[in-house]
């Protein structure tokens, strides 16, 4: 039977460590339990999401191959010793790396909420757990001897999984958020179904259908925007059986679009792929004030595309809206972490931040078409 890792995470986190965690933050133990066990799987999911693209299925199996035999332990140890801050600074520094530090805030504050406790508590505990959680993934995958690839499979298989644990209130938060794909409560009440999904491991494209299902998901919950996320960032696995040739995308960071994504004769899938490319030639060179008055230009640009597909997506379809905002959220991330990077760089943030705050705006616009 496959490792249930969800499970395995919060088998590491016994009561007495928890307890001893709930000491240092001044909190009720029985509040952290129920904070933790929101984390761990909201973690899990992120990481999921993360690793489902190229990009970051390598960023994730890098920050895995950094850690030592025995660290998951020493982990542990220093959650319920006087290194919790370094730690948790340590973990912060980690996630915002995978995740962006955007999205970490968001996920910190959505289980600072859930559970009932503060802001600073809860990014406190979202920072310690990051480790453990990459603790146990490294450890799995050392231990299996598994590679990048296989890992990035397993945490694909164990979505349904991984989301059914999550809590309600939580999962809406998130959800909201654009942080997770979630299609109502049934995916809680129907989280036995999901694990003998994920334990058959076997996903169906139906000629009849007009849309391919998301790779996992419970039957029934058909969505456009997955079919094109999961067939264009990852090309290479064919965990979709015969995909007709007509809706396989071509390369590229969005791919090519069906056609319910092409208005007025433009495809807005291709249009974001040329935004966000532009995006990350533009700010990876930003090294200094000079090179960043350099890179306006581009910018500006990419977000005057951006503005363009906002305007047209008001005549896609529901189903279409829905595909374009996860490609959107999909590629956000990974902009984001680069706007942070860019912003700071000494003397950098008078001059970007008016073009960077316009791109955040457009991105975040666009991720709720």
């Amino acid at each position: 039977m496959a490792v249930n890792l969800v499970s395995v995470v919060m088998q590491c986190l016994t009561p007495d460590l928890i307890a001893k965690i709930a000491s240092s933050l001044g909190l009720d133990r029985d509040i952290v339990q129920k904070a933790i066990g929101g984390a761990v799987p909201a973690l899990l999911a992120n990481l999921s999401e993360v690793a489902s693209t190229p990009g970051g299925a390598r960023q994730l199996s890098s920050a895995l191959s950094q850690q030592q035999p025995g660290a998951l332990e020493s982990l542990k140890n220093a959650m319920a010793g006087p290194g919790q801050a370094a730690l948790a600074d340590s973990g912060s520094a980690m996630l915002a790396g995978l995740f962006g530090g955007r999205a970490l805030d968001t996920i910190a504050q959505a289980i600072a909420k859930f559970a009932g406790i503060g802001e600073g508590s809860g990014k406190l505990l979202t920072g310690m757990l990051g480790p453990v959680v990459l603790g146990v993934l490294g450890q799995h995958q050392r231990s299996t001897g598994m590679e990048a690839s296989g890992l990035t499979s397993l945490l694909a298989a164990q979505k349904d999984q991984i989301t059914a644990a999550l809590p309600s209130g939580l999962a809406d938060q998130l959800s909201t958020a654009g942080l997770i794909d979630r299609a109502g409560e049934s995916v809680r009440s129907g989280a036995s179904a999901a694990a003998s999904r994920v334990a058959g491991a076997s996903t169906r494209y139906t000629p009849s259908n007009t849309m391919a299902q998301w790779p996992y998901w419970l039957a029934g919950l058909v969505v456009l925007g997955g079919l094109l996320w999961y067939a264009t960032q990852r090309p290479g696995e064919q965990t979709v059986a015969e995909q007709p040739a007509a809706t396989r995308p071509a390369t590229g960071t969005v791919g090519v679009a069906p056609a319910n994504l092409t208005v007025d004769g433009v495809n807005l899938a291709s249009q974001v792929d040329s935004s966000v490319n532009t995006l990350k030639s533009a700010l990876s060179g930003v090294t200094d004030v000079a090179t960043a008055q350099a890179a306006l230009p581009k910018i500006n640009e990419a977000v005057a595309q951006l503005n363009d597909v906002n305007a047209r997506a008001a005549k896609l379809p529901p189903e279409g809206r829905s595909a374009l905002a996860k490609l959107v959220v999909v590629v956000t991330p990974a902009i984001n972490q680069m706007c942070d990077k860019v912003m700071a760089i000494p003397g950098v943030g008078p001059v970007a931040k008016p073009a960077i705050d316009d791109l955040h705006g457009k991105l975040d616009s666009l991720a709720r078409v």
